[in-house]
């Protein structure tokens, strides 16, 4: 009887082994920070900074020190630089963790930091346990020995990026090419560190962003506890798509402490709610093991992009036991559907499920300069704005960081395409083997973490990097100042990196979503950057002061960024620059304007005298620089529309902001839409109707983004300034699914009938049930010598609800609340003589203050 019992506790230790589950311990919170007393130059200068403080992870020191009142907020007034010291200091971040004997009896215990930033090295009670060099990089350490019962501290100390890099540039007889040279001496022109470290780049300052060189804990800390075994990542890879099945291979990186056999339930959860359950056992190695288990689910639901279809999620659930517990559990959401590029004679678009999308979108900067901060509330927010100005993909910029689970799991719920670019800005990258091995451990584990999302339908390599090697000047000067040898050196390390690293990480850890090594590329087929070929960053428009009519010029293959600036309302002005008197080349306006180094006000007044009238007062100039953006980008896009198929995308820079500013942005940093975001909602509209006036005719055409065909009829009406139909031609229409097709080409003579171009205008007008859908204004000469009437504008209030009529044609009407802070549901709208529009306001503030708040702005007199 003994034996048998002996032999039954063996055999129960045995089967039981991986029952218990894995823990996981958060310490995230309170944490404090000191100055690192190594730092002994930075202690005297800051004694108080040197004694311990109250630190929150995840986050950074500069949040820290804003909220502990010991320097300024750097988004306000012109406080930048009164926090750049800290960027130039070593840190320590210190807490406690209390271990329970109980703790300590399981096999394995890793601290796990999902982000440290960026050189930093951690120890336990006193013992050195780890050194990392990549803020993008996810870092796991055994601290079992290290640990004790009871109370015991974790350091984790972080060293200046700049400091730490520094000499290894200055040293450098020729430092290579970066982005943003500081406006602070912290660093000589010429020699940024930013190349060289693995960091996000806009951290060190953009032309829409100020210079905020984080240090910190930026990402959450685990403590994980675990016996035997544990699932490292859950890879679910979609092998076949046809209505009758889909074919799908779980891929289950196992890791193991010790020679064991292993138990994987995998279940699949339909979008009704059904499931279906598959187990798998495996023998697996102490260490790393792969465990492949095939998924079949028969009558797939696809998901398709907003507008194209629904967005069904299944999700697949991996329960790693012994039949007698789960050990460890992961869990992917995912979306059955493929992802191609069209590449035909330079062509370049996205097909999704076979179809051909013209994607409507724009560019995603971060969101925050402080990372950490950042909400879902807020990521939603920017993402619904998307989604409700008809947009359908977003490009997540590759100058930041690779973004929050939440951020995808949101745009595949909303069916918004993701462009995810790799995290390099502009710089030339190092190109030596370590930094390239350092990338590829970020590259893996980055797409490793985010590819199941279908969401996401492409991975580009860099922004901006390759096409700057080709084409930029002070690359061209780099090239030829290291001669031959190191030039082909560095274009080697890039290709290197670019073609094969990333690409690699790209086919192995995510097969069958395409990969393009950067943006603007031509996949190494010929030059970069031209309408020929595949995707273009056209910047002659504003960066090279060019009329915006220069959008009209020519049809590229796919426009990825192209842009024009404006300033935020004057609630979101009056948030960072107090009440004082304001002008354009006030000190704190010059302070929130990052293109040229803060001249970039003087492009905005170079525009302005260019197209629009002169401003009455500073809220009238914001106001025109709203409009003029609005113009410019509508004008664009609705060109880009209008040439497809030989153009199959149109991504504008920039949705939004990283902290309150005068930028690209259509949306500013508080989520508050300018009149660019309205306009996009017209110009992306499902179906939509093109007039372009070139050459002495009207050109009209008309685009439908529908599988079917579409009937409807199309109009053009021209006015003289008292509202009197000059002309008017009416005709029906059969828009083809996904077409655009030019109906019309009207000369002047036969649509003005000789009135003066500067006293008449003509309305185009997309019917569809005979009611208008979409709607351009066409004119012939620049609105500034537009004779535009008075428009008389009268504003009745219901509530938050306000009814505004115009006698007379109102271009450019916008609702100016001055420093209330108020989104309308519509604004920057035409209206024609008589019209009216009923636009419900959205603010904290009452009615009453709405209707005094109100000021009615038009491009006419007022």
């Amino acid at each position: 009887m003994k034996i048998r019992a002996a032999l039954l506790s063996v055999l129960l230790l045995t089967t039981s082994a991986l029952a218990a589950p894995k823990d996981v311990v958060s310490l995230n919170g309170e944490w404090q920070v000191r100055i690192d007393p190594a730092d002994a130059d930075a202690a005297k200068a800051h004694p108080k900074e040197s004694k311990w403080f109250k630190s929150l992870v995840p986050g950074s020191v500069q949040q820290d020190l804003i909220s502990a009142g010991r320097v300024p907020d750097p988004f306000k007034g012109i406080n930048e630089a009164p926090i750049q010291w800290a960027g130039m200091t070593n840190w320590q971040f210190r807490r406690t963790l209390q271990v329970t004997p109980a703790m300590l009896a399981r096999d394995n215990l890793e601290l796990v930091f999902d982000g440290l930033d960026t050189f930093a090295s951690v120890s336990v009670n006193g013992k050195a346990l780890l050194s990392t060099d990549n803020a993008h990089r996810r870092w796991r350490v055994d601290v079992k020995q290290a640990l004790k019962a009871g109370e015991n501290e974790i350091i984790v100390s972080i060293a200046s990026p700049i400091r730490t890099l520094q000499p290894k540039v200055l040293a450098e007889a020729n430092p290579l090419p970066g982005e943003y040279d500081s406006p602070y001496g912290d660093e000589p022109k010429g020699k940024q560190t930013s190349p060289y470290i693995r960091k996000p780049k806009y951290q060190y300052g953009w032309d829409w962003g100020p210079r905020l060189v984080n240090i910190g804990v930026w990402q959450p800390v685990n403590l994980e506890v675990w016996d035997d075994a544990r699932v490292d990542t859950l890879l679910v890879h979609q092998e076949a798509l046809n209505d009758a099945e889909a074919r799908l291979l779980a891929r289950y990186r196992v890791v193991a402490d010790k020679e064991t056999t292993v138990t994987l339930t995998t279940s699949i959860t339909a979008p009704d709610g059904t499931v279906q359950k598959v187990e798998r056992t495996a023998k697996v190695a102490a260490g790393v093991n792969e465990v492949t288990v095939p998924l079949t689910i028969e009558k797939p639901q696809r998901w398709w992009p907003v507008g194209y279809g629904a967005q069904p999620l299944y999700k697949v659930s991996g329960h790693l036991g012994d039949g007698q517990g789960a050990a460890d559990t992961v869990e992917r959401r995912i979306g059955l559907r493929t992802s191609e590029l069209v590449r035909d004679k330079g062509s370049f678009g996205f097909k999704i499920n076979g179809m051909v999308i013209f994607a409507k979108g724009s560019n995603l900067i971060p969101f925050d300069n402080f990372p950490a901060r950042v909400s879902e509330a807020q990521m939603r927010d920017v993402l619904t704005s998307a989604r409700d100005a008809n947009m359908n993909m977003i490009r997540v910029w590759g100058g930041g960081y690779y973004l929050h689970d939440a951020f995808y799991a949101m745009a595949d719920e909303m069916g918004i395409m993701v462009w995810q670019d790799f995290m390099f800005g502009g710089a030339v990258t190092p190109p030596d083997a370590e930094f390239r091995h350092s990338v590829k451990a970020e590259a893996e584990e980055q797409v490793e973490r985010l590819q199941s999302h279908p969401s996401i339908v492409v991975w580009a390599g860099n922004n901006e990097v390759l096409s700057g090697w080709e084409n930029w000047s002070d690359r061209k000067a780099f090239k030829k100042k290291v001669g031959p040898d190191e030039q082909e050196r560095v274009g080697v390390g890039m290709a290197v990196l670019f073609d094969r690293v990333l690409r690699d990480a790209v086919l192995t850890r995510s097969p069958g979503i395409p990969y393009w090594p950067g943006s603007p590329s031509t996949d190494y087929e010929g030059p970069t950057d031209t309408d020929k070929d595949g995707d273009r960053h056209f910047w002659d428009v504003w960066s090279g002061s060019k009329p915006v009519e220069k959008y009209l010029e020519s049809c590229p293959r796919f426009m990825s960024e192209y842009g024009f600036q404006s300033m935020p309302d004057m609630a979101t002005i009056r948030d960072f620059a107090g009440k004082g008197d304001l002008a354009i080349d006030s000190p704190v306006l010059k302070a929130h304007q990052k293109f040229l180094a803060g001249e970039g006000n003087d492009r905005l007044k170079l525009y302005m005298d260019q197209r629009l009238r002169p401003a009455k007062d500073f809220a009238d100039l914001v106001y025109l620089t709203q409009v003029n953006q609005a113009q410019a980008i509508d004008m664009a896009a609705r060109h880009h529309r209008a040439c497809r198929p030989v153009t199959l995308g149109s991504l504008y820079w920039q949705i939004n902001d990283t902290w309150p500013a005068i930028s690209w942005a259509s949306m500013d940093y508080y989520g508050r839409w300018k009149l660019l975001h309205y306009a996009a909602r017209r110009f992306f509209a499902p179906q939509a109707i093109v007039a372009q006036h070139r050459d002495g005719a009207t050109v009209v055409s008309v685009v439908s983004d529908a599988t079917q065909p579409i009937t409807g009829q199309w109009r053009i009406r021209s006015f003289d300034m008292a509202g009197k139909v000059i002309g008017n031609r009416e005709e029906a229409v059969t828009m083809l699914p996904l077409s655009a097709t030019q109906v019309a080409s009207i000369p002047d003579a036969d649509l003005f009938h000789g009135a003066d171009a500067k006293a008449s205008y003509a309305v185009a007008e997309l019917l569809l049930d005979g009611k208008p859908v979409s709607r351009t204004i066409v004119e012939r000469a620049l609105p500034k010598d537009m004779a535009y009437p008075a428009p008389g504008l009268k504003a009745e209030w219901d509530g938050k609800k306000v009814t505004i009529t115009a006698t007379a044609l109102a271009r450019a009407v916008m609702l100016d609340f001055g420093a209330t802070a108020a989104q309308p549901s519509d604004d920057g709208f035409d209206l024609l003589p008589g019209e009216s529009i009923t636009v419900d306001v959205r603010s904290d503030a009452t009615a009453a203050a709405l209707k005094r708040a109100l000021t009615l702005r038009t491009l006419g007199p007022q």
